[in-house]
């Protein structure tokens, strides 16, 4: 038996969810190992978003299955208003299994989406969305320049040869500072990342007096809901490694995939060491935590780490 009337029933309004939904997934399965700096990485990542985002927008946090500290630390996030709101998975759906849930849930007309090792620079959101809504028939822009696969911006560069009033460029037109910072940030070697600079080119577009770099990726772009709708659900038997899926399934349709001339985030990967001068401290003599990136020595501890990892994280698939 009802007792009394529900109060919600004389309220006259209800809260409307800003414009912008900016959408962090996150998957912080322990804290040691490679992740044992993760929980401090989320942390300066989601300050720098508050710090540099400059619009409104409502904070999503999808967490794919984290450890008790990093659930504790959301939870407190929430119950302090820094997250508006917070899907809590019970085990690790993988990326494309999250994206299924929190891009179809995010309540924003335009989707902010990043990992969750993200570092914002100001008016990152802005010029982004600029970008966005100058360009015709925009899949996504994420806002950073790099050089990406050529065969998952052939539509981008079609579009762009075929349209009256679009000025397209090809040439070195990322400073190697910055293609060196990032790169460096994927744990690639300065030796390989000085030959992909000097051998691939980037293409750049002038359309309505805005530059930008072709190409995209899924670790971080802005995008209409309206638009990644048509992409979803993303059937992806692995937690990672199929995530492509989005950029060549946006290639084919033909929507744009763009990037600003420069730089409005970061990759911060697994670690904070080093993040303010990375360029800097990669040119730095050699110390005796250094000697760990010694070819031979860094070579064998990958090796061994990768085969604790995969008996650990992959043990369900076989």
């Amino acid at each position: 038996m009802r007792i009394g009337q529900n109060p919600a029933k004389f309220s006259k309004t209800v809260a409307k969810p800003e414009r912008i939904t900016v959408a962090v997934l996150n998957y912080i399965p322990t804290l040691n190992g490679f992740y044992s700096e993760m929980l401090d990485v989320l942390k300066v990542s989601l300050d720098s978003l508050r710090e540099a985002t400059g619009l409104p927008f409502d904070l999503l946090i999808f967490d794919n299955g984290s450890c008790d500290e990093v659930l504790q630390y959301l939870a407190d996030e929430k119950q302090a208003g820094r997250i508006q709101f917070l899907m809590l998975s019970e085990k690790n759906l993988g990326k494309g299994g999250a994206w299924n849930i929190m891009l179809a849930g995010a309540p924003g007309e335009i989707i902010a989406y990043a990992d969750n090792d993200v570092l914002y620079y100001p008016g990152w959101l802005a010029k982004s969305i600029e970008i966005l809504e100058t360009f015709p028939n925009v899949g996504m822009v994420t806002s950073r320049p790099f050089r990406t696969d050529v065969d998952l911006y052939t539509g981008t560069t079609a579009w762009a040869e075929q349209t009256p009033g679009v000025q397209i460029e090809r040439g070195n037109f990322i400073p190697w500072e910055n293609f060196l910072e990032f790169d460096l940030s994927l744990g690639k070697p300065e030796e390989e990342i000085r030959e992909r600079y000097e051998t691939l080119q980037d293409v750049r577009l002038t359309y309505h007096g805005i530059q930008t770099i072709v190409g995209a990726s899924h670790w971080q772009f802005v995008a209409r809901k309206s638009v990644l709708l048509q992409f979803l659900p993303f059937d992806m038997n692995r937690p990672m490694g199929q995530v492509k899926q989005l950029d060549s399934r946006m290639n084919e349709a033909g929507l744009l995939r763009l990037m600003p001339v420069e730089p409005l985030v970061m990759n911060i990967s697994n670690s904070l060491r080093g993040i303010s001068t990375p360029v800097n401290q990669q040119r730095g003599a050699i110390s005796g935590r250094l000697i760990l990136d010694l070819p031979p020595v860094k070579s064998g501890l990958l090796k061994f780490y990768g085969k604790i990892f995969r008996w650990y994280f992959d043990r369900d698939k076989g």
